[in-house]
């Protein structure tokens, strides 16, 4: 059995952008991934609406992917890949970071699952570094991600660096699909099925 880890945020925790509930599994990505891949992989979401990549908010409270991160991977292991897709959430106003910054950020998680021995006997998990797709202008782009259109804009290419420099593999999301414009942050429920069929495509390859 393959274990995967999928490491995000609210669009991994599958957050619908029309009912601001969440999505049912069959149509979550990592799920929709999971029965693509087929009966050898085994799947575990790890999405949390709200969270960075190493920032603690001091609005939402504790949302920090850096203080999460060591302790779920103990939870899970032995775990073959990990997929961490953060980044969004570091657009907000009040952490007033840019996108190399943020590339960065994602790429300190990184090199935390390269020097775990969470993966198979005691090895590091393989990791695949997926850059969030841009935001698109909505509600939530209004409000609390003013400057986040044009960040957003660059993550594929800082991303992209970031997993070069840390020798990872890399995945745009943003080839694949594009935000909801509902809210200008989420995935519809079509852009979530087809992430993971493209998810599960990249993994085989």
């Amino acid at each position: 059995m393959i274990n995967l880890l999928c490491f995000g945020d609210s669009n991994t925790w599958g957050y619908n952008p029309e009912t601001q509930q969440r999505y049912a599994p069959d149509t979550r990505w990592p799920q929709v991934m999971r029965s693509a891949l087929g009966p050898g992989y085994a799947v575990i979401e790890e999405g949390m609406n709200g969270r960075t990549t190493v920032w603690d908010d001091p609005v939402d409270g504790l949302m920090s992917g850096l203080a999460y991160l060591p302790p779920c991977l103990l939870s899970h292991k032995p775990l073959d890949q990990v997929l961490l897709m953060l980044g969004t959430n570091d657009l907000k106003d009040r952490f007033c970071v840019g996108a190399a910054e943020i590339a960065k950020s994602a790429g300190r998680l990184v090199q935390i699952i390269q020097a775990s021995d969470t993966g198979p006997d005691g090895t590091a998990p393989a990791v695949v570094l997926m850059a969030p797709p841009p935001t698109v202008m909505g509600q939530d782009g209004l409000d609390t991600r003013q400057g986040g259109l044009e960040k957003s804009a660059q993550f594929a290419r800082c991303y992209a660096e970031v997993a070069r420099e840390l020798g990872c593999a890399f995945f745009d999301v943003g080839a694949v699909i594009s935000s909801s414009p509902v809210d200008g942050i989420h995935f519809s429920a079509a852009a979530q099925r087809k992430l993971g069929q493209a998810m599960a495509a990249f993994i085989q390859r």
